[in-house]
């Protein structure tokens, strides 16, 4: 059985998904986890798809690749991300959805559609999600959703919850520490 835990995080540019990535790989730094990070950013800047690996292990990370059905954890931020990376959440992995959906430039266009049922999808995964989008605004920090959903995946990790704090403060704008500190306490005590 392997020592490493495998997070996937997946949503669409601008959502945040590499800063919580960036969040998540330094806390375990933190707590003395050897951690390997992978990004694809596609088209992000754009709405495209991000998606972001963080492995840790105790005894050392051989590699950052995560193949289907081998993620510990999936953290989606919107819907259709979710549902695109179900196959990846091991048999008895923990899938966590914000519950927002983005519509594509394609589907604005008029060439694709939105996948039908997606709540039904999610719940046949046994998903669990989270308002995080309506959280984080009514801490009046809309742009938070990232760190809200970092609370909540903290209650499915055994990292101490001052580690994810002292990384937070640390890591995030100056301006912005005291919204995102909540933002995961809120997130936490939500998914708890």
């Amino acid at each position: 059985m392997s020592n490493t835990t495998t997070v996937l995080l997946c949503g669409v540019g601008g959502q945040g998904t590499i800063l919580a990535a960036d969040l998540l790989a330094h806390t375990a730094m933190e707590c003395g986890y050897d951690v390997k990070v992978s990004e694809i950013h596609g088209m992000s800047q754009r709405g495209g798809s991000v998606t972001t690996v963080v492995r840790f292990g105790l005894q050392g990370v051989d590699s950052m690749v995560c193949d289907k059905g081998c993620a510990d954890c999936v953290v989606a931020f919107e819907t259709t991300e979710a549902l695109r990376n179900i196959p990846f959440v091991r048999q008895d992995g923990f899938l966590l959805v914000a519950d927002e959906t983005i519509q594509p430039l394609p589907v604005l266009m008029g060439k694709a559609t939105m996948p039908e049922n997606p709540y039904e999808q999610l719940k046949e995964a046994n998903a669990v999600v989270i308002p995080a989008g309506q959280i984080a605004a009514d801490l009046g920090c809309p742009k938070s959703v990232n760190v809200v959903l970092l609370g909540a995946l903290a209650t499915e990790l055994d990292f101490d919850l001052a580690a994810w704090e002292k990384v937070i403060s640390k890591r995030v704008p100056p301006k912005t520490i005291e919204n995102n500190l909540a933002a995961f306490r809120e997130g936490y005590t939500h998914a708890r």
